[in-house]
């Protein structure tokens, strides 16, 4: 009993308060934290999934430390609610340009580095345009392409988009067709030449997000390859509101890609850790 209770106490008083903030880019939401002066560790898995759990922590789709860099303005780590550090995110990205303006890191532009290399980035109010990395490769697979965009995407048509078990597909092919490294899974109806919709089942949260910032890059670039659209500026509508990517394409190699949409602080906060 005594070790206990010296157990708990040495738990409580060894125990810390993390600052951070929540944002969301299209429903995309993440937990903030200013990590300049390392206040938390990136090798502390349980720590950082305990943070995004949505019932015994903060919640989030993931979670993003902004870093000191020597090459640009700023690092961005990030990780997947699962804990563990993942590719780039879009909207993540976006979201981190937001926070990093919020605490006058930058001003209305930004280079940041993230784990794909650096990015560029404007803000203007809460419109964050993120310029992604340029896409060269696409693979044709039949009823479906496969691109990366800083993460992997699987893309295909579903054209009952509303109604269909999106958890039970998504994971299904996040697996038994990529194994164990696994993809994102993006879902594609066609509304018009430059609109899409589009639902994203994401490796990781391993759950439908309200929207995939690199998914929406993946699906306007596949849409363009599948000669879907002529247009080279593609409106996305996903579950938590609407992306813009727009991008340049010469004999199937794509450059100067955008991805823009608003990235908003939802709230600042305190947690015990």
């Amino acid at each position: 009993m005594l070790g206990q209770v010296a157990s708990w106490l040495f738990k409580a008083t060894n125990s810390f308060m993390i600052i951070f903030y929540k944002y969301q880019g299209t429903g995309n939401d993440f937990v903030m934290i200013d990590n300049r002066q390392q206040v938390i560790s990136k090798q502390n898995v349980s720590l950082i999934n305990s943070l995004c759990d949505r019932r015994f922590g903060i919640g989030g789709d993931g979670l993003i430390l902004l870093e000191n860099s020597s090459i640009a303005d700023f690092k961005m780590v990030y990780f997947n609610a699962d804990g563990n550090e993942s590719t780039m995110c879009g909207n993540g990205g976006r979201c981190i340009v937001a926070f990093a303006n919020f605490l006058n890191v930058i001003k209305e532009s930004a280079t940041f580095e993230a784990i794909d290399g650096l990015h560029t980035a404007t803000i203007s109010d809460e419109i964050v345009s993120l310029q992604m990395h340029d896409v060269t490769t696409i693979v044709d697979k039949g009823d479906s392409v496969f691109l990366d965009t800083g993460s992997p995407h699987h893309v295909q048509f579903e054209e009952c988009i509303s109604d269909f078990d999106i958890k039970t597909i998504g994971r299904n092919i996040r697996n038994e067709v990529y194994g164990a490294e696994g993809s994102n899974v993006n879902f594609v109806k066609k509304i018009d030449n430059t609109t899409f919709r589009l639902r994203t089942y994401e490796r990781g949260v391993e759950d439908e997000t309200l929207a995939c910032g690199t998914g929406a890059t993946a699906v306007a670039i596949a849409m363009n390859h599948l000669k879907e659209t002529s247009e080279q500026d593609i409106k996305l509508i996903v579950e938590g509101g609407e992306l813009q990517v727009s991008f340049n394409v010469k004999e199937g190699n794509y450059t100067n890609v955008f991805l823009t949409g608003k990235a908003v602080q939802v709230f600042k906060g305190e947690i015990s850790c």
